[in-house]
């Protein structure tokens, strides 16, 4: 999504031989994202995950082990990593030792300018508190939902029984910013919005009307759309209304990465910038 957006963009993961990582290239390949950083494993199959939804949320079944859970990082991965504007990463990709270590190197290789994105996702049994611990030591920038705040905050030690109200939620921020080197924390509240907190300041955005289709992608969209305007400079409103406006458009769509013709995101970027300007 950062690609279609207007970054250059690049996947850097792990597929298997198999018809599922051909079927993956092939979607991929007409997208404007860098593929030549994407591994294939030989013994390995190419992740995959049973989606259902319940009343409009998914309910994942993440299969294992895959191709994903055993990242390389080679030499070609960390010329990128020294060469990275913003890299973002997950909790997920980091259940299995291979591809935690593979991910931790890639981080280690970055430059202090870069900005290094957490998106955590919370899939049980695929977490722990070092999980967390490890990866908050090394990031910018923090982005969670709303209802993983209070495990988070738990397996960290800092709060108990946390709860998911917005003052709750504006206070776990701030000790997370107090604790570790983070200089923006993001919380997202599905239909409701997001809350942004930094040291000096925080902005709350109470999301967009939306007819949603599936939310499969949406979380995504969000992060590359408050990435893209983070690495831009924009101001908590802006950050907050280029996440929401994009996540919700992905959200009234079927599937993770809908048709984007260039008329649809002019407007949108168009209706960014009149809500912000207001």
């Amino acid at each position: 999504m950062s690609a279609r957006l207007g970054n250059y963009g690049v996947i850097a993961s792990r597929i298997g031989r198999d018809a599922l990582g051909d079927e993956a290239r092939a979607y991929l390949e007409p997208l404007p994202a860098e593929l030549n950083y994407l591994q294939v494993d030989d013994d390995h199959p190419t992740g995959s995950v049973s989606v259902t939804l319940q009343d409009g949320q998914p309910e994942y079944v993440i299969h294992k082990p895959v191709a994903w859970d055993f990242l390389n990082c080679t030499p070609a991965w960390l010329e990128l990593a020294r060469r990275a504007d913003a890299v973002c990463f997950g909790s997920l990709a980091q259940r299995h030792e291979v591809s935690c270590e593979a991910i931790h190197s890639f981080l280690a290789a970055t430059t202090e300018k870069c900005v290094r994105v957490f998106d955590v996702n919370l899939r049980k049994p695929f977490y722990d508190a070092k999980v967390l611990t490890d990866s908050l030591a090394r990031v910018t920038l923090l982005k969670l939902n709303e209802m993983e705040m209070p495990d988070v905050m738990s397996l960290l030690g800092l709060v108990t029984n946390s709860g998911s109200d917005e003052a709750s939620l504006l206070n776990c921020a701030r000790m997370l910013l107090d604790r570790f080197p983070l200089q923006l924390v993001c919380v997202t509240m599905g239909s409701q919005g997001s809350l942004l907190v930094t040291h000096g300041a925080h902005h709350r955005h109470h999301g967009i009307a939306t007819k949603v289709a599936d939310t499969v992608g949406a979380g995504d969209a969000f992060t590359a759309a408050l990435v893209r305007s983070y690495l831009q400079g924009a101001a908590l409103p802006v950050l907050n209304e280029a996440g929401n406006r994009w996540g919700s458009w992905v959200a009234s769509q079927r599937g993770a990465m809908p048709a984007l013709p260039a008329d649809v995101r002019e407007d949108i970027e168009a209706q960014i910038t009149q809500a912000t300007v207001q």
